[in-house]
């Protein structure tokens, strides 16, 4: 695996003064790209950064599982941990721990299970429906002003059922905050398929990829699927990289 640039967030070490001076600290853990580990590590150190903004008390680290030694360069005794994943699966249960070792510290529950998410999802959905229905010139007039359906695109896992389990009760969360839409899941590991799903959209629907960063499953997997299935709707962000999620996660932490 390669070694990170000198100006990568992987490649700065950890300040031991300011770190015993800092009175709480916490680390965001996120898995990151094996086969591309600076760009992720990157982007969740930029995150770290953002959510510092409003935890002037904390000193808040980031470390992704795929970048070497990482994790362990910036865990420190008595830090929370706060997993930037959307599940507590095999890597939040198993991996993450195991990294950690012996070093004394609480992990809080996962990103995708804070129980903020889905009124924040159903803000940002409305947000870019509102943003779709603005009547253009070149629309026609039998356009629907707005789509009707939102699929989440979802990771799964052949593992096991519990990254599933986690998008579905998300979006039985989500229905009630929005009732005008119809809300569907799919997957890219598991059935029901993304691509079969999407599929079965109406058109100029919305997909949200439930993921926490920009990985090639975003940028790769799930283009591939929208596209076999002839989506012609509107793809967002993954939702992990709004920019509303830093104040989430700084929420998150205050709770602990």
């Amino acid at each position: 695996m390669p070694s990170p640039p000198p100006d990568s967030p992987a490649s700065r070490p950890i300040d031991a003064q300011s770190a015993s001076a800092a009175r709480k600290t916490v680390v965001l853990v996120a898995h990151g790209q094996p086969s591309a580990p600076n760009p992720p590590e990157r982007s969740l150190a930029q995150l770290a950064e953002r959510v510092a903004s409003f935890l002037p008390d904390w000193q808040v680290r980031s470390a992704t599982l795929a970048q070497p030694d990482r994790l362990e360069q910036v865990m420190q005794p008595g830090a929370l941990v706060y997993p930037f994943f959307m599940a507590e699966g095999w890597f939040t249960t198993q991996v993450l721990p195991q990294r950690i070792g012996a070093i004394d510290h609480r992990q809080l529950p996962p990103f995708g299970q804070d129980p903020t998410l889905p009124k924040l999802v159903a803000t940002l959905v409305q947000q870019a429906r509102a943003a779709q229905s603005k009547p253009a010139a070149s629309v026609p007039a039998s356009v629907p002003a707005a789509p009707d359906c939102l699929l989440l695109a979802a990771h799964g896992s052949a593992r096991g059922p519990k990254a599933a389990a986690a998008t579905e009760r998300f979006a039985s969360a989500l229905r009630p905050l929005l009732p005008e839409l119809k809300v569907m899941t799919g997957y890219i590991e598991q059935e029901p398929y993304l691509a079969d799903m999407a599929s079965k959209l109406p058109q100029h629907g919305l997909c949200l990829p439930f993921f926490a960063q920009s990985g090639d499953h975003v940028k790769d997997d799930i283009p591939a699927a929208l596209k076999s299935a002839k989506f012609d709707g509107t793809v967002l962000p993954a939702l992990g990289t709004f920019p509303e999620v830093a104040h989430l996660i700084a929420q998150a932490i205050l709770r602990a």
